[in-house]
């Protein structure tokens, strides 16, 4: 927080009844106490508060009610109360705005003129305070007049100057005045301009009426304005520039006509000398100035709190930087601090030869110009005071290593500063060759030897007092390491032990750290990987799972009350290579590549060797491929990959490898292309065979892209009849295609080809396969078969026999078996083939209780031949859909009895023709059937085993449904039970389980 309270100057409008101002001080809270006060002067007089009702304060502000321009003009300072002392505020300035009415509202003496010539015509501003902009009404409002290189309003005067008169410029001119602050506007009388009638003036050079001062100062970052204007005939014009020729910069704005030069954010660099310059081609006219640099005072140095003792010398030193250059001077608690005695001041700097009491308080410098003040405060405390080590006690005990050098302080508070001496126990310490006693009162002990252990007393003393301090000295045995780390070699993944053990003196406290490469290990972040491991006296590193950034040097520190003690073992780790880089292809051709890389990291293990892999648009990820050399040695950063295929688009990558094992692979290399050639490989699979009559037809199994070796790949087919010298060719240059079919019709059926198939592309043909043998389509079969008969065998199956065709002139290879319902429903037809010389087929699946129509016919390659004449059967009525009920059985010895109630068919199923009864074993895992056809049967069992037991109703439909499964247990020998169709258990022996059955059957 800043203490020094910054006011500045106000300008207010004319006050109003309710109007009123607050200032504010901020002191810095190390200057007061719990206490503060304040108190406000105007123009140098204190201001009275108790019998001023308009002014009271408020924490420090000042408020003014009902402003009185008379009374509260003026320049205010507020002074600040500490128990340490009070500093002065800043100056505030209060001004009030106003603007008087002009002072005679009568016509004013009209001014004659001559056509072509000048005139300036005065606004005469009234009294005022605070800033003005002026304008020109013409005539009558709200015609104002407006600037142009002829006419020009100055800002600063209010004139309004016309530098060539017109006929169109006669008329009433009336000054409207602005107070830029209280928005107040007050117009002149009206002055009237008249053309004279004694004829037109003629031309005369320019005559500069408007300028600036020959000395123009300006404060940093303030607006500039300077205006110049001439009266001429012909109009002047106005031209700007720097007399030492430094180009104006791009901020500097011309404005009016060029009237007005403008220069925003001033700046020392903007100091200068600037000439206007008007001209006409009667001649031409100048004006200068000079432009100097203003700033107001800113701190460079400032004093801070001191405290000193008494009779100590105060030096303080503060400078400012300002424009012109600032004067100082200095206040203590408000008061002018004047060279006397053994208080100097110069040049901003205050000396106080020896320090006493009344020297203490609140200081202020002070820097000043005619542009600014500033203030900078700290306080000074002068000390007086007896010794006393409240603050910096000897330690109660103090533990020493023999052999080492002991330092004891004795820093006692007093001001001014005590003398001190050194006892060890009653005896008064003297210098020797091994106790120094220095100056400032510490003590030290070279060489420490057990003799030395004793307690020491350090007694201070001044004028004010005396005070002592006392201390135990212990001196222990050297620490020593035990057992030291040692530089190892370890492979990647590999946990090892850093050992570091000591023996110390049990009087001491031990602790004990590990760094590595520099960094204080954090065992909880890091405890994947760093553990400490022993007792008190063992500080051992365990490092598990090591990678390869846990190479390096690793420190052991060892802290005791006395002494730090440290050992180090560098730790080189091993791992597989890292990935080489810069894999490029330096030259290619349709079947090799030569490559380069750039190593990567050995990793602790030299690179014995390096694996080329390669990978294109057809492979399954990356594939290892040949070499030249076969053995790419670690040593190599070329090679030359081989057995490419050409035409493909390849990357390639390289892979490293030493004697811990293969590292990560490069990053791969651009893709590039190998170059294209003919056809090295032939298609394979070559045959055929079928199609309808008078067709060839020839398959192969088409050529890989990978393989074809370049643009325009097709194939070449080649054909001749068996025992034939010439070749047929065909070319297809469709690359998927792997089906070409010649016809003719005087290809003979099923008669013997010889055929093979080639490849070519853009550079020519490659090699054709082996020739196969292929046979042109075949005919039909002519013949439909005969005796065809067809029998239900069951509600969803029926068989169909028919005879087997004589020899024919077609071959056949089977016989094709087509079904419907009837005629009117296509979607029913249904089709069975079988091959050979079967006569005689199932067809499943059927609906039941359905007419069936079905035709048979032979077939073969070129299709199925005549059908037979259709001839119909139906199928068997669906079986009972009930299971049989209220099943009874009985157990005796190994003997089961069951007991059923028959199921009786509906009309619409096939009538029950007996009872089928499924046994299965758990032990065999096999199912017996018996049938019978009554409702009773007897079954003999092992009493070693457990038997599921399903009974279903038969019919010619089929198998009706079956009951729920019976669970017969091998204990349950000798026990009885019966159930519904939903079969539920009598006792514990007999279990029916009919998800463990479902998931047996």
């Amino acid at each position: 927080m800043s203490r020094n309270a910054l006011f500045p100057p106000k300008l207010l409008q004319r006050p109003s009844p309710s109007t009123q101002i607050s200032v504010l001080i901020i002191l810095n809270p190390t200057l007061i106490t719990h206490t503060l006060s304040s108190q406000w002067s105007l123009n140098g007089t204190l201001i009275d508060l108790g019998n001023d009702y308009r002014r009271h304060m408020s924490g420090g502000s000042l408020i003014i009610s009902n402003l009185d321009k008379d009374q509260d003009t003026g320049v205010y300072q507020c002074t600040a109360f500490s128990t340490w002392g009070s500093i002065l505020s800043r100056r505030a300035s209060l001004q009030f705005a106003y603007l008087d009415n002009f002072k005679s509202q009568t016509v004013r003496s009209a001014v004659n003129v001559r056509e072509g010539q000048g005139v300036v015509l005065l606004c005469g501003p009234p009294a005022h305070s605070g800033e003005l902009s002026f304008a020109w009404i013409f005539n009558e409002y709200p015609h104002f007049v407006q600037q142009d290189s002829r006419r020009f309003i100055s800002q600063e005067t209010g004139s309004l100057y016309i530098a060539k008169v017109e006929p169109s410029d006669v008329g009433n001119y009336t000054c409207v005045v602005n107070n830029t602050v209280t928005r107040e506007k007050v117009l002149s009388s009206p002055t009237p301009l008249v053309l004279r009638s004694d004829g037109v003036m003629g031309e005369y050079e320019p005559k500069i009426e408007v300028h600036f001062p020959d000395s123009v100062p300006a404060a940093k970052e303030s607006v500039v304005k300077l205006e110049c204007f001439a009266l001429g005939n012909p109009v002047p014009e106005i031209s700007w520039r720097r007399t030492s020729g430094v180009p104006f910069p791009s901020k500097v704005k011309m404005k009016n006509s060029n009237g007005v030069l403008e220069i925003p954010n001033f700046q020392q660099e903007d100091a200068g000398t600037y000439e206007c310059t008007a001209e006409n081609r009667r001649g031409k006219n100048a004006a200068r100035g000079r432009i100097s640099f203003h700033a107001k005072p800113h701190w460079l140095q400032t004093m801070t709190d001191t405290a000193l003792s008494i009779e100590e010398k105060l030096f303080w030193e503060c400078k400012a930087n300002g424009k012109p250059k600032p004067s100082y001077s200095w206040l203590k608690n408000g008061e002018q601090v004047v060279t006397e005695g053994q208080v100097q001041i110069e040049n901003g700097a205050l000396s106080i030869a020896a320090l006493n009491l009344s020297d203490s308080g609140m200081y202020q410098c002070v820097a000043e110009n005619k542009h600014g003040i500033i203030y900078s405060s700290a306080q000074l405390m002068v000390l007086a005071s007896p010794p006393s080590f409240s603050k910096s006690p000897l330690r109660a005990l103090l533990k020493a290593r023999s052999g080492s050098e002991v330092t004891l302080e004795c820093k006692p508070q007093a001001s001014p500063p005590a003398i001190s001496l050194w006892k060890k126990g009653n005896e008064i310490l003297q210098r020797t060759e091994r106790i120094t006693l220095l100056s400032n009162g510490t003590l030290k002990i070279a060489n420490v030897t057990k003799r030395d252990a004793a307690t020491y007393t350090c007694i201070a003393k001044n004028q004010f007092g005396t005070a002592s301090t006392t201390g135990r000295l212990l001196v222990t045995e050297p620490t020593r390491i035990t057992m030291r780390p040692t530089n190892m070699e370890i492979i990647v993944g590999e946990s090892i032990v850093l050992p570091c053990q000591i023996a110390c003196d049990p009087a001491l406290d031990v602790s004990f750290s590990w760094a590595f490469n520099g960094q204080l290990i954090d065992f909880q972040r890091d405890s994947n990987h760093f553990e400490r491991v022993g007792g008190s006296i063992s500080g051992d590193l365990m490092i598990r799972n090591i990678q390869l950034n846990h190479g390096g040097k690793y420190v052991c520190v060892i802290e005791t009350d006395v002494e730090s003690l440290s050992t180090s073992a560098i730790l080189v780790v091993k791992g597989p290579p890292g990935p080489p880089d810069k894999v490029s292809v330096e030259e290619i051709t349709d079947s090799t590549a030569q490559l380069s890389w750039t190593p990567g990291r050995d990793n602790g293990s030299p690179i014995t060797g390096y694996i080329i892999q390669a990978r294109t648009p057809f492979t399954v990820g990356w594939q290892a491929v040949d070499t030249v050399p076969e053995v790419v040695n670690g040593n190599m950063l070329t090679a030359t990959v081989v057995g490419l295929n050409a035409w493909v688009e390849y990357e390639f990558r390289v892979v490293a490898r030493n004697a811990v094992g293969l590292g990560e692979p490069s990053p791969a290399s651009t893709k590039t292309r190998t170059e294209d050639t003919i056809p090295d490989t032939a298609p394979t699979d070559v045959g055929g065979g079928g199609g309808t009559k008078s067709e060839l037809v020839i398959t192969w199994e088409p050529v890989p892209e990978e393989l074809q070796n370049g643009e325009g790949f097709g194939y070449i087919i080649a054909f001749r009849p068996v025992g034939t010298v010439t070749w047929t060719r065909a070319v297809i240059s469709t690359t998927s295609v792997s089906r070409y079919v010649f016809r003719n019709d005087t290809i003979p059926p099923f008669s013997p080809f010889d055929v093979k198939v080639g490849a070519y592309n853009n550079r020519g043909e490659g090699p054709f396969s082996s020739i196969a043998n292929v046979y042109s389509a075949e005919e039909v079969p002519s013949v439909a078969p005969k005796r065809v008969r067809a029998r239900s065998v069951s509600a969803a199956q029926i068989e169909v026999i028919w005879e087997a065709l004589p020899a024919l002139a077609e071959r056949v290879l089977g016989y094709e078996v087509v079904y419907w319902e009837d005629d009117t429903k296509p979607d029913t037809i249904g089709k069975v083939r079988i091959s050979g010389n079967y006569t005689l087929v199932n067809i499943t699946g059927l609906k039941a209780n359905t007419v069936y129509y079905l035709s048979v016919a032979a077939f073969n390659t070129a299709g199925p031949g005549p059908q037979s004449a259709p001839i119909n059967t139906t199928t068997k009525k669906p079986p009972p859909d009930r299971a049989p009920l209220n099943i009874q059985w009985n157990m005796i010895g190994s003997t089961l009895t069951l007991h059923w109630d028959p199921v009786v068919a509906a009309e619409t199923e096939s009538k029950v023709t007996g009872y089928l009864v499924l046994l299965k074993r758990h032990r065999y895992n096999d199912i017996n059937t018996i049938l019978t056809n009554k409702t009773t049967v007897e079954l003999s069992l092992s009493t070693n085993d457990n038997y599921l037991i399903q009974i279903k109703a038969t019919s010619e439909g089929g198998d009706g449904v079956g009951s729920e499964p019976i669970h017969i247990h091998k204990l349950s020998m000798g026990a009885r039970g019966s159930g519904a169709s939903g079969f539920s258990p009598l006792d514990l022996s007999a279990v029916l389980i009919s998800a463990l059955l479902c998931s047996m059957w």
